[in-house]
């Protein structure tokens, strides 16, 4: 029997004593991962082990904040039945007392590997950042290996979210960084045998490769080849708005260029937005033993909005997205749903051509709280088209303008906000909605809207409606609730 630490027998206190009214909520969702109490952010160490996929996150049991982190532990063959699996990491060591922060995950020698950020806090609260090790043989029970890497010189302690992965025979780790200059980097490390790290530098940041200030700080990076390209993702903190782009507090994204494995130099574009909604953020990505390259992200967002989101006086807040296969496509990142989310599908609600026009003639779906719904226009728009979901968000094209547009209620004032993107013609939506979330795909994923929202608990219609008659296709379907089963430690307190 594996001995628990004092603080992880505390975080599982908190899912016992809070079960009920975490699960009384009525903006619980049904087919999302999320915290069985507390708060959720970024997911960690996705991950192929052994045939089983293991999406780990970051968890705070105690407090609906940005407090002291956990790594909890999410895995599933089909992404449609989960299990709850044991706390893979508790901050509970000198390294990692304040935080076990963000990280990834690899297999090697028959064993998995989680790499993480230990954080700590000294006695003036200053900050130390550790990179660390842990190890398991069954990828449930880890045995931590303390610090592999330390902070370099010419950083501050803002050094954090390791993603490892294999180039040929050498492993490589890219960190989020923050130099002293106080300009956001990604910086690389390289290795043989995964304990031993060889600081290289940083490959890409503001004011490197042409970019000019791309923000104070590069959190969550992640580097792979996809379709002949070598991608970077990042989440860079501190972009100034421009126009239609980086509206909110923090940014996810990407680079589509080339990584030189011989001299650690990495040509890329311009950076460019991942998704466009409200509540998306850290994404990170795995390789499955089918060769796809699948991502998930925090469906939430480290702003001042997060304090009047509803959920949180039934003790959690926030949520991951749904799985999303990557392909590379004219050098932009396409995000298409993982196919084994078919299997979500119930009863078809609605299987027709309709012809759309003002809002008393629109097409109306009714009374329910979870939907896929996919849309093919036969032809292109002429003027503004509109879906409205529970009378509190609204999805509307103007192809005259040639923007996307996504609204939904402000948490705090009940007021309209809106997100934006530029599409030149509308031809194809499939929108996933939630209990208290949408997550809609723009022509097979060209752009993507991920947001939380929260409508009154009556309130349940999807209407289109169009300012001229247009034809589109339409189905839709009801979709079932994933199967988790916790197999989690609790019932050994």
């Amino acid at each position: 029997m594996q001995i628990l630490s004092d603080i992880t027998k505390s975080a599982y206190l908190q899912v016992r004593e809070n079960y009920n009214i975490v699960n009384s909520d009525i903006y619980r969702n049904r087919f999302h991962l999320m915290p069985l109490v507390g708060l959720l952010n970024d997911p960690n160490g996705l991950v192929q082990f052994k045939g089983i996929y293991h999406v780990f996150y970051q968890w705070n049991p105690f407090e609906t904040e940005h407090g002291i982190k956990f790594w909890g532990h999410y895995s599933t063959t089909n992404f449609i039945n989960w299990i709850i699996e044991p706390i893979a990491l508790s901050p509970s060591d000198w390294y990692d007392k304040n935080g076990c922060y963000s990280g990834s995950a690899v297999e090697c020698n028959d064993h998995l590997y989680l790499f993480y950020t230990g954080n700590v806090k000294g006695d003036k609260n200053e900050r130390f950042s550790y990179q660390c090790a842990a190890v398991s043989k069954d990828g449930v029970i880890f045995q931590k290996k303390g610090p592999v890497v330390f902070l370099p010189e010419g950083y501050t302690s803002h050094f954090r979210d390791p993603k490892v992965w294999k180039v040929h025979d050498s492993w490589y780790m890219i960190i989020g960084a923050q130099n002293s200059n106080i300009e956001g980097q990604a910086v690389l490390y390289k290795s043989k045998d995964l304990m031993n790290w060889r600081f290289i530098g940083p490959i890409a940041g503001s004011y490197l490769n042409g970019l000019g200030d791309l923000g104070y700080m590069w959190e969550c990076p992640d580097m792979f080849e996809l379709d002949g390209k070598d991608v970077l993702l990042v989440s860079p903190q501190g972009i100034k708005a421009d126009g239609i782009r980086y509206n909110n507090e923090f940014q996810s994204g990407y680079f589509v260029g080339k990584m030189n494995f011989d001299n650690h130099k990495y040509s890329h574009g311009e950076f460019i937005e991942l998704d466009r909604g409200f509540d998306f953020y850290a994404p990170q990505t795995m390789l499955d033993q089918k060769g796809r390259r699948i991502l998930i992200a925090w469906m939430g967002m480290s702003d001042h909005m997060q304090d009047f989101q509803p959920t949180k006086k039934y003790k959690w807040i926030h949520m991951l997205t749904i799985p999303r296969e990557l392909r590379v496509i004219n050098d932009v990142l396409y995000q298409i749903p993982l196919e084994e989310l078919v299997q979500l599908r119930s009863n078809v609600i609605i299987d027709s051509e309709a012809r759309i026009n003002q809002v008393e003639h629109g097409l109306c779906i009714e009374d329910h709280k979870t939907l896929e719904i996919s849309l093919k226009f036969d032809e292109a728009l002429k003027d503004e088209f509109q879906i409205s979901v529970r009378n509190n968000v609204k999805i509307i094209y103007n192809p005259k303008k040639k923007v996307f547009t996504l609204e939904r209620r402000n948490f705090k004032s009940n007021k309209i906000e809106q997100r934006h993107c530029v599409i030149d013609n509308l031809i194809n939506l499939q929108i996933f909605i939630d209990v208290s979330s949408i997550e809609i795909f723009i022509n097979y994923g060209q752009e993507v809207f991920s947001s939380r929202f929260f409508a009154e608990e009556n309130e349940s219609k999807v209407v289109f409606s169009s300012k001229s008659e247009v034809k589109i296709h339409v189905l839709a379907w009801k979709l079932n609730e994933i199967i988790i089963e916790d197999k989690s430690q609790q019932d050994i307190l």
